[in-house]
């Protein structure tokens, strides 16, 4: 009933029911991460740590029940069928839309550990959730340009670092740790101007992905190599909420570990040739994936 409200009305009480829900969210969330921060015992914050996902869970469920409510999507999602919350993943996935968040959650929530993202530094200032992203542990990353590295040597290799350090964190308590590999939003343009040899696909950045194996591949159990596409054509929130987005089509397979890829990304050549080799052959391999999801015909 409530997704055959006329958009001019759904769209705004989306956005203000999902407004309201994350304020109540997030107060709590600020009341356990003071907590968090008052008794610095390790066992302690590892226990807020906890608490502050399943807040995180819960503002979530909120958001998918919405999803549910207001909209008429299709969602044609696979599985494996053994996932657990209390294992460590490594999610790998392509990237077309801000809808891919929502979309991970929706397909994922509590079926899996909370999922965290490597953030941009710039996004701590968002209002109300830029502070929750840095309470949850999300690493935020601060990307310089080779002309800042020239001037500034010292700066070469701090993203890793910081990677470093959230992987230290991750190893207490279960986790999923989101890797957009492809670092950016698929679009045409970024898509030629990378001469791209993936027909759907930019060019993955193999760096993350070979330090997070490397720091964290004792605890980790498996990776997740999810597929997202968009048969009526990739869309905003906005095209979401409205109607324009009717299918979301999600392959998520689950691989093991690479036994042979553990070694010096940075420092060793052999190392990482052998490591973007692989990376490549499973892009090679989701490429092919999303020609066959977007020629599968249409439910609706």
């Amino acid at each position: 009933m409530l997704a055959h409200l006329p958009g001019w009305l759904r769209i705004p009480l989306v956005y203000l029911l999902i407004a309201l829900s994350t304020v109540v969210h997030i107060v709590v969330l600020a009341a356990l991460t003071l907590a968090k921060i008052l008794l610095p015992l390790a066992r302690w914050r590892d226990l807020c740590s906890e608490g502050l996902a399943a807040i995180a869970e819960s503002w979530l469920g909120v958001n998918n029940a919405l999803f549910h409510l207001f909209t008429r999507i299709d969602w044609q999602i696979s599985t494996p069928p053994d996932l657990q919350r209390t294992r460590n993943y490594l999610l790998l996935c392509n990237h077309q839309s801000w809808i891919d968040i929502p979309a991970l959650q929706f397909a994922l929530n509590r079926k899996i550990p909370l999922m965290r993202f490597f953030l941009k530094q710039q996004l701590i200032w968002v209002p109300l959730l830029g502070p929750a992203w840095w309470a949850l542990d999300f690493p935020f990353m601060r990307r310089y340009s080779p002309a800042t590295l020239a001037r500034h040597p010292e700066l070469k290799g701090r993203d890793m670092e910081i990677t470093r350090k959230a992987c230290e964190r991750f190893r207490r308590i279960p986790s999923a740790i989101m890797n957009f590999a492809e670092g950016t939003r698929f679009t045409a343009a970024k898509h030629a101007q990378q001469h791209s040899p993936y027909r759907h696909l930019l060019r993955p950045k193999a760096g993350g992905t070979a330090f997070v194996l490397n720091a964290m591949g004792d605890v980790l159990y498996s990776i997740l190599d999810i597929t997202i596409v968009y048969p009526d054509g990739v869309g905003s929130m906005h095209d979401m909420i409205c109607g324009r987005v009717r299918t979301i089509r999600l392959d998520i397979r689950e691989r093991p570990l690479p036994q042979d890829l553990s070694g010096d990304y940075q420092g060793d050549p052999v190392y990482r040739e052998r490591f973007q080799r692989w990376m490549n052959a499973l892009w090679a391999e989701k490429d092919a994936r999303i020609g066959q999801l977007l020629a599968r015909p249409p439910q609706h």
